[in-house]
Formats: C-alpha cells, sequence, structure tokens
C-alpha cells in the first residue's frame, strides 16, 4: 500500500496540472528600454508554458537556438503565443521585426547543457543587432547551473 501511495504522490508531482505559466509581455517599451520582452530571462521546468502577450502592435516571438529535439516555433504578427517547454536546455527567441534592435529573450529549462551551443549560435546572430548589442551577452549571462 505504501508503495502505490508513493507512486500516486510522484505521479501528482510530475502532472502537467502542476506545470507553470509564465507570461513573457512583448513591449515597445519596458525596463530595459525599447522594444524587449519582459521579463527577458525566464528560468522553467520540463511541462511548463510560455505565454508570450503583445502589448503593442508589430510584435511577435521566433525561436532562434533550442534543446536538440525541441521543436522550433513561430508566432503570427500581433498575437498571444504559447510554447510548452517539453527538453531541458537553453530557448533563445526573437521579435523578427525588432530583431536589428536587440528585442531578445531567454528561457532557461532545468540545467543549460546547450549553452556553448546556444553561446555559438547567438555569436552569429550578433551582427544582425544594430542597437543593446550588450542585451544578448547580459540575457545569456543569467542562465544558471
Amino acid at each position: 500500500m505504501k508503495s502505490v501511495a508513493l507512486a500516486l504522490a510522484a505521479a501528482l508531482v510530475s502532472s502537467p496540472l502542476m506545470a507553470a505559466d509564465h507570461t513573457v509581455k512583448m513591449l515597445n517599451f519596458g525596463t530595459d528600454g525599447s522594444m524587449v520582452f519582459e521579463p527577458a530571462y525566464v528560468k522553467a521546468e520540463i511541462g511548463d508554458t510560455i505565454t508570450f502577450v503583445p502589448q503593442n502592435s508589430s510584435h511577435n516571438v521566433q525561436s532562434f537556438a533550442i534543446p536538440e529535439g525541441a521543436a522550433p516555433w513561430k508566432s503570427k504578427l500581433d498575437e498571444e503565443y504559447k510554447v510548452t517547454v517539453d527538453k531541458e536546455g537553453v530557448y533563445l527567441y526573437y521579435c523578427p521585426p525588432h530583431l536589428m534592435m536587440a528585442m531578445i529573450g531567454v528561457v532557461q529549462v532545468g540545467k543549460p547543457e546547450n549553452l556553448e551551443a546556444v553561446k555559438e549560435k547567438a555569436a552569429k546572430l550578433r551582427s544582425k543587432l544594430v542597437m543593446k548589442k550588450e542585451r544578448l551577452d547580459a540575457y545569456l549571462g543569467q542562465v544558471t547551473e
């Protein structure tokens, strides 16, 4: 009977019912200046959802560097978009219309096992950033073991 109770408890803890929903606003102006995701860094767990909510027009979100086996995503312009993170690692994303203004963000799910690969790919993104280039390193710098 004790093992049944433990199995039930484990099932409840790992259940999608326990998953969190993180809201990321797409803003023309936020605490980090113009054209930002807020928060720009999210620490999540496998099974959590990230809901991207445009607060102003002309924003969308697209994945750029993601863990191996994770599905890439791209939302439609001016529409709320929900992503369920199902692979451990670091997800780097951006707003296509405002990439040159460094409208980028990072989601960390569990351990950052792909951080070096994301940093290598991010180096290629750097040339497309015209303004606020420091955001890329600042947001990736928030990733923790």
